[in-house]
């Protein structure tokens, strides 16, 4: 199942919980001949809108319909799907390898309770955002924009606890001056505000060099937050390490206006994900449909009867298709895509595919019979004497076997949850997020409350539930988003990712446009967000749509 997670038995809420996305339908038969036309004196490399016949009962070329194949039901693909349909594309069917659409979505919702998210949480960022500006439409938002940061890409409210890993609360106003000064500084990174030659540095390296030159490293407590400020933007960049992110790729990101962080309703992302399901024409979504190879035409075509493109499931069922757009996680390219097309990838879009980083970041949800922690606490935050994201902590000899024996000390803290008054949630990242994924959820729920004790010395309630996401042990994610490595042009990587196929540097005898991708991973500006992979569905959606000259049927 994508994103699935197995409830652990001791739960108490947890085992009554199910995705509330109900199973796909299937739908009706898909098929028909291909007329699709390509690049030559024969094949025109646009085709005129009066080719076309547009009605209510789709968009024609010549007396065919247009068939466009979607691989994936995640918010990249239900952005193409619902465009292309708000422009008459009628024969579409989107092929989702899980039981559930959504993708990296992954709403729980316990009966009668407001929404655990397993996957995406927030809506980055209002102005300029479709995904915002549909949930507003809609209703959907929380009552009051949940904004965790301010000015800082990391804020700390007052009513979060550090504590250090002997027991002691750390003071309120030690821990300001270090995340401030760290919210500082990765803002000076994301104007890209340092000297050329650190432009070849990791994240964490320029970090670790600031603060040495800084007037606050000058007590442990303070390396301690300053460890923890890296190990939480670990979970932001999804990365192993801010030592193996790029310090020159990471001002690329752009965030848009307004809050970072606005929250949904009860509903979830669910909700959100509803509204684009009730967009999508009758029978045209198809689950429990993994997709075992995508054949496209790599020489000129030697009948105008046969369909450029066919999309072969495991199943055995085959797709003919004009189009197929591609929306599978970058995770995902990475584990198949060498036997995943037919014929293979162009050398530079594999390259990308290899080059661009993909990682982990992973939720532990625990409930407790009652809460522990005081009215007034948010979060109660873990910083070590010698932690994953200190210098002596990275180059730890066996570094890999640290991090799997010590996953633990990954976890950045466990936050309180809002609308459930007896749930912490932890955050974990990387080759440590990897390995609590294969644990049983009874161990990681035990590990989790020792950390508890252990720091805030208080008397922890029952433990009752623990839910966890799984998305690298996920066959269809291998993953929960893209990173940039230490070394790595993102904009030409990502590029490459993006380039349908045929290539523009392939022979134009070719029929264009047979293979189109999309997905988070090929934003270049909103890498990471749930509205990346929504604008680049619309984006390979237009593509189609502009190589036809179709525009928007006011009868639709």
């Amino acid at each position: 199942m994508w994103g699935s997670s197995t409830p652990c038995s001791i739960g108490f809420l947890f085992h009554q919980i199910t995705a509330s996305s109900s199973p796909c339908p299937n739908a009706a038969p898909y098929g028909g001949a291909s007329t699709s036309k390509g690049r030559s004196s024969s094949w025109p490399s646009r085709v005129s809108l009066d080719t076309f016949l547009s009605s209510m009962d789709g968009v024609y070329l010549g007396s065919q319909p247009l068939r466009v194949v979607i691989v994936g039901a995640g918010f990249a693909g239900l952005g193409a799907a619902t465009t292309l349909a708000k422009h008459g594309v009628r024969d579409l069917v989107i092929l989702e390898a899980s039981d559930r659409p959504g993708g990296r979505v992954l709403t729980h919702k316990p009966t009668g309770d407001p929404a655990l998210e397993l996957g995406a949480t927030w809506i980055h960022g209002q102005t300029d955002n479709p995904l915002y500006q549909m949930a507003k439409e809609k209703g959907l938002l929380a009552d009051d924009g949940f904004n965790m940061v301010t000015c800082q890409p990391i804020s700390v409210t007052p009513q979060d606890y550090f504590f250090s890993e002997d027991g002691k609360l750390l003071p309120a106003n030690e821990v300001d001056q270090v995340t401030c000064f760290f919210g500082q500084t990765m803002a000076k990174i994301n104007q890209q505000d340092f000297k050329p030659e650190c432009a070849s540095w990791s994240v964490g390296k320029y970090l670790d060099r600031e603060f040495a030159a800084s007037a606050i490293a000058k007590s442990e407590s303070s390396e301690g937050v300053f460890e923890w400020c890296k190990r939480i933007e670990c979970v932001d960049e999804a990365c192993n390490s801010m030592y193996e992110f790029s310090l020159s790729q990471l001002g690329l990101y752009t965030a848009l206006e307004g809050p970072f962080f606005n929250s949904l309703g009860s509903g979830g992302y669910q909700a959100l994900l509803n509204v684009l399901l009730d967009q999508l024409p009758p029978n045209s979504l198809r689950c429990c449909k993994p997709v075992k190879c995508v054949q496209w035409e790599g020489s000129p075509p030697t009948s105008k009867s046969k369909p450029p493109v066919v999309v072969l499931c495991e199943d055995g069922e085959a797709f003919p298709a004009d189009h197929v757009i591609v929306t599978v996680s970058l995770g995902c390219l990475k584990e198949r895509a060498s036997s995943l097309f037919d014929p293979p990838l162009p050398q530079g879009k594999m390259e990308a595919v290899e080059r661009l980083g993909f990682g982990t970041v992973a939720k532990i949800f625990l409930e407790f019979s009652e809460p522990f922690w005081p009215d007034d606490c948010a979060g109660i935050q873990l910083v070590w004497q010698q932690g994953p994201e200190s210098p002596e902590g990275y180059t730890a000899h066996n570094q890999e076997d640290l991090l799997r024996s010590e996953w633990y000390k990954k976890i950045g803290g466990f936050d309180c949850v809002p609308l459930h008054r007896s749930i912490l949630c932890g955050w974990i990242t990387g080759l440590a997020a990897e390995h609590m994924e294969t644990l049983p959820e009874k161990e990681v729920g035990d590990i989790c409350v020792r950390l508890l004790k252990q720091f805030t010395g208080w008397p922890v309630s029952e433990l009752r539930g623990v839910l966890r996401s799984t998305w690298h042990t996920n066959p269809y994610t291998r993953g929960s988003y893209t990173n940039v490595p230490v070394g790595v042009d993102a904009v030409k990587e990502q590029k490459a990712l993006e380039e349908p196929l045929p290539s523009t540097h392939q022979k134009r005898r070719l029929r264009p446009l047979q293979v189109l991708f999309a997905g988070e991973a090929t934003h270049t500006n909103f890498y990471t967000t749930t509205h990346g992979a929504y604008l680049t569905g619309v984006r390979e959606a237009e593509r189609i749509l502009g190589h036809y000259e179709i525009r928007a049927n006011p009868r639709l």
